[in-house]
């Protein structure tokens, strides 16, 4: 078949600019530049391919799943069912980690907890190879797609199944999560209810349970100088802090907004000269 008879066959399941992406995905091109190659003819095993995703996001099925690929911070990820979407808000995440790291650290250790699909940990490895980082969930299935991309991008980090820190035994420099922090009456886009895993979405006491979880107890994971940085809803900025002063003494705090101007970053610093 031709470029252009998979196009037609796109536009009657999904929209337009959809098909322009999975195309230009499973094709390795710029969705942009799709127009140019009309009459390109495409290999069988491309068409099979792209015949399934179609499938499948006619069944409702976020495009990245049917792809079973997302590009977070300029790399390609393997995800599924198992884990959620990485969002471009987590991105801002690990920039701002990244500049962090640069800054106040030499060759530090890491600990990605919660990590999912290991984009986090991963990426910070991959911008800094010195790092030495560990990642951590709670969900098996999850570390089996952690895997998979610590394999495809040849990263050398650690990979624990743990419930937060409980299987955790050493002392970490930094500390990243983007944890569950949905709260269960919140309302949420329906595609999202209905394909990615809830266990990586939802948390008790109004979305706060994990945070927390972990605030109480990172100290004893944590060495004496550390940095702790925390995705969070665009609502629970105050709160968050407010747990942050009853477990945490003698620390000094960075709130960041992304590019949508959301409270969406809490960075966390003990022993650290923020002027220097």
């Amino acid at each position: 078949m031709k470029v252009e008879d998979l196009i037609c066959l796109g536009n009657k399941v999904i929209h337009k600019d959809q098909v322009k992406l999975l195309l230009g995905t499973i094709l390795d091109m710029n969705p942009l530049e799709i127009n140019l190659h009309l009459n390109d003819l495409v290999p069988d095993n491309l068409v099979i391919k792209y015949k399934d995703c179609l499938n499948c996001l006619k069944d409702g099925e976020p495009l990245q799943y049917a792809l079973k690929s997302v590009n977070f911070y300029g790399i390609d990820y393997y995800v599924d069912k198992r884990v959620l979407i990485p969002r471009f808000e987590t991105e801002e995440l690990v920039l701002n980690v990244h500049k962090y790291i640069e800054k106040y650290f030499k060759e530090p250790s890491l600990l990605d907890l919660g990590t999912g699909s290991g984009c986090i940990g991963l990426t910070l490895k991959k911008l800094n190879p010195t790092l030495d980082v560990t990642l951590s969930d709670i969900s098996k299935e999850a570390l089996e797609v952690a895997s998979i991309n610590k394999e495809n991008l040849g990263l050398s980090v650690n990979i624990i199944e743990s419930d937060l820190f409980m299987n955790i035994n050493k002392k970490f420099d930094v500390l990243v999560s983007n944890p569950p922090y949905v709260a269960y009456d919140d309302e949420i886009d329906k595609k999202v209810l209905e394909n990615e895993p809830h266990t990586a979405l939802f948390a008790d006491n109004n979305g706060l349970e994990y945070y927390e979880r972990i605030l109480k107890d990172c100290c004893k994971y944590l060495n004496d100088k550390y940095l702790i940085a925390l995705e969070i809803g665009a609502y629970q900025k105050d709160r968050v802090l407010e747990l942050i002063n009853k477990y945490l003494k003698d620390v000094k705090i960075i709130d960041k907004k992304d590019l949508s101007n959301r409270d969406r970053m809490i960075f966390i610093f003990k022993n650290i000269d923020l002027n220097e």
